[in-house]
């Protein structure tokens, strides 16, 4: 099933397939919706942390005198007062606080505590920190050569996979090779790390953060405080955008030494610029590829080497080499595939997570290679990749077979098909040139170019990890109506999840009035919000949950009516049977009765790879987009106008439409900003430029008009057959965009971001 999905369609209802409300849409829009940088608390004092000026060097001494004498200051925290001074995502290679040695710029040295925020800032600067700066490695490759030195006692690599598919030295009739590299991202969120940690009368703390998974929070938290998880109790503040950027710690330990060692409520909020340094960035990368293909364009084999600059710590790094490799051929039948793919530590900024998590940045090598290929073999590129598509039945570069529906070569179709936007014409308005009203062109050097892209990504963690989502779900007669209340620990980070909750129940359940509890970790985990897994994973428990609380309702109406439980539905507050009617409302079938149930879900499971071949059944699901980009490149002021994007992406099932568009549009974005201007410049181990000033992403102005049409092929293994959506459109955007502007320029463009420097004729 297919269906073009027209913005601004209004609601049809509130349960699957309709386009629900928000229940936090209006209070966001008036402003009036409490982010984690809005907590407060009677008699809090502020927190702040001192970081290292420096990207690699050792700590010769700390002098915090003259901090804590300072008035207003109650508390100045270093390494020494760190029950258990290491956390880590996967990890826990990560100090709370540096203890001899800062491998990082923006590293965590000291924390303060004071009655004013400007006060805790001044005492931190009066701490004194003597340095013995150290050289930085700072380069990926070399990091990973014996004479270099080590980051890490134990050596430089993070993780090394290796895949190994069909014939060793597989024999092409055209072979092609590139070397491709990609900037380091920022998730650029809009809510800075926040949060409040609050004293508890039985020794131990109240957290409340933003962020994306509770219950892996509470676990590092636990370790680093020496305290059970019964006394530190963590509950999600409002979130402003995530992105994978708050998977890792920020604050949250730091507020909780504060709060316990001064007996008061601690608020910590970063300003943007500590923001930078405060979490995970997407992980630059640099990749060799030579694809080798019949004189028909049939694929013969793929060699590849990519390297993941992981920095300092190691955060999800192993996870994001385990998808850039094993994902890192495209979404295309390749018999003979030879990968090998590093993440290595270096003094770096710290990487992890962010949307589309390793397949991002081979995505923009093999799409690249894709189109050098095409040209070599003078073939149409959508031709290309139809002829070498994925489909039901094919065979990943991990052996694994595809069991659901992969329509790879019907996404490129559907795009190809679409018309495309009308040219700029003899007189142009300057709003639709590049440059626009700064009048820096009439159309004279501009030219235009259209390219094409698809990709895929795993939905759910790989690789044999224990994936799981627990949901608890509560029904029963609130003033006189049926109504139910459903509780998860799944963080609602701006992706519509609590709507979703919502609209499950109304579903499974046939009530309207459904109450979603604040996310803590007073229920079982729900994972992360992250790996597009959450409507997967939580909406799996949701549903089972009600499941099991409807069979209870009939269960009870059987005995009360006499009829076969097999043959109850529920229906608009109405039990139905199939052989009898309307047997009686919801209301007076349940009476006084509460009926409350737990449910963890959990996909099909997965399994490691073998380590020599990387061979065997890693994913879960995956999920697949295409994109068309339209642009126009003045090629003597090096500038660039994406005219249009038009995106197919197939979602399995639109649980609610709206939310699936507003998900391709914003994975579409970032994506684009990777393409043309985003990039944290990192210059011997130091931040350049962490600020919005400085570091670009697209705004309204650089988003152009887009076609998206949506196809539903159901998974038959995923509740409602749904797939994954927010991250696929990030990874085929980008390199549609860079494949437009070399159509439109004629170079090789083998780095992204693409600035103007490389687009000049002058400079080519």
């Amino acid at each position: 099933m297919t269906r073009a999905l027209p913005i601004g369609t209004q609601s049809t209802g509130g349960g699957i397939g309709a386009n629900a409300q928000r229940p936090d849409a209006t209070l966001k829009v008036t402003g009036e919706f409490a982010y984690g940088s809005d907590l407060w608390h009677d008699d809090m004092l502020w927190g702040v942390t001192l970081r290292s000026p420096h990207p690699h060097a050792r700590i010769r001494s700390l002098d915090i005198g003259e901090a804590l004498a300072t008035p207003g200051v109650y508390a100045v925290l270093t390494a020494e007062d760190v029950p258990r001074n290491a956390v880590g995502l996967e990890h826990d290679d990560q100090p709370v606080l540096a203890d001899g040695v800062v491998r990082y710029q923006g590293e965590p040295v000291a924390l303060v505590a004071a009655d004013h925020p400007e006060i805790a800032q001044r005492a931190a600067k009066r701490i004194k920190v003597d340095y013995e700066v150290l050289e930085p490695v700072t380069d990926a490759e070399t990091a990973l050569r014996p004479d270099s030195p080590r980051v890490h006692e134990n050596g430089n690599l993070v993780r090394h996979l290796k895949l190994r598919k069909g014939l060793p030295a597989p024999q092409a009739d055209v072979v092609v090779t590139g070397e491709y590299t990609v900037g380091m991202q920022d998730q650029a969120f809009l809510g800075p790390e926040s949060g409040l940690a609050i004293p508890a009368e039985d020794g131990g703390v109240d957290l409340y953060v933003a962020t994306q998974w509770l219950h892996v929070d509470q676990k590092q938290v636990c370790a680093a405080l020496d305290l059970p998880p019964e006394k530190v109790r963590l509950t999600l503040a409002g979130v402003g955008g995530a992105f994978g950027g708050r998977e890792d710690l920020s604050m949250h330990v730091h507020a909780c030494l504060l709060a316990l060692r001064t007996g008061k409520p601690i608020k910590m909020v970063y300003d943007r610029e500590e923001s930078f340094f405060g979490h995970v960035h997407r992980h630059p990368a640099t990749m060799r590829y030579e694809h080798g293909a019949r004189r028909d364009g049939t694929l013969v084999y793929v060699n590849a080497e990519i390297w993941f600059d992981g920095g300092a710590y190691a955060s999800s790094t192993s996870a994001v080499v385990g998808n850039g490799g094993t994902m890192g051929i495209g979404p295309y039948v390749v018999p003979n595939v030879r990968m090998d793919c590093y993440g290595v530590f270096t003094n770096n900024p710290p990487c992890g997570a962010m949307r589309g998590f390793g397949s991002v940045q081979a995505a923009f090598a093999h799409e690249a290679q894709m189109d050098k290929l095409a040209a070599a073999l003078d073939m149409d590129p959508v031709e290309l990749r139809c002829r070498n598509a994925m489909e039901l039945g094919s065979e990943a570069p991990t052996g694994q077979v595809v069991d659901s529906p992969a329509p790879v070569a019907e996404l490129l179709r559907r795009l190809e098909a679409m018309p495309l936007p009308e040219s700029l014409g003899a007189a142009p308005d300057l709003r639709d040139v590049p440059g626009g009203v700064a009048n820096t062109t009439h159309g004279e050097g501009v030219r235009r170019g259209v390219g094409y892209a698809v990709a895929y990504k795993n939905v759910g963690f790989s690789e044999g990890y224990d994936d799981y989502s627990t949901a608890r779900v509560r029904l029963e007669v609130v003033g006189g109506e049926a109504a139910v209340t459903v509780h998860t620990a799944a963080a609602e980070v701006g992706q519509g999840l609590v709507t979703v909750e919502q609209q499950i129940c109304r579903t499974e359940l046939g009530v309207d009035t459904v109450t979603v509890q604040p996310k803590d970790t007073a229920v079982g985990s729900a994972g992360s919000t992250s790996a597009s897994r959450q409507t997967y994973m939580t909406g799996g428990a949701v549903k089972l949950a009600c499941e099991r609380v409807r069979d209870r309702v009939f269960a009870l109406a059987a005995t009360r009516f006499g009829v076969a439980e097999s043959g109850l539905r529920l229906d608009g507050g109405k039990l139905v049977s199939d052989g009898h009617g309307v047997l009686s409302t919801l209301v007076d079938v349940l009476g006084t009765e509460v009926i409350d149930e737990t449910a963890v879900y959990r996909h099909r499971p997965t399994e490691e790879i073998d380590p020599e071949t990387g061979q065997g059944f890693a994913h879960v699901q995956y999920a697949f987009s295409a994109h068309r980009a339209v642009v126009d490149v003045d090629v003597e002021l090096g500038l660039i106008k994406v005219v249009e994007l038009a995106c197919t992406q197939d979602v399995g099932k639109a649980i609610n439409p709206e939310a699936v568009l507003g998900q391709i549009q914003g994975g579409t974005a970032q994506g684009l900003g990777l393409a043309v201007m985003e990039e944290i410049q990192v210059i011997d181990g130091q931040i350049r430029n962490p600020s919005f000033t400085d570091y670009l992403i697209p705004t309204i102005l650089d988003m152009p008009p887009m076609r998206i049409e949506v196809l539903e092929y159901a998974d038959p293994h995923a509740p409602y057959g749904l797939r994954g959506v927010g991250e696929p459109p990030t990874i085929s955007s980008g390199p549609a965009v860079v494949a437009a502007i070399r159509q439109a320029t004629g170079l090789a463009l083998s780095r992204v971001p693409v600035r103007p420097e490389h687009i000049t004729v002058t400079g080519g």
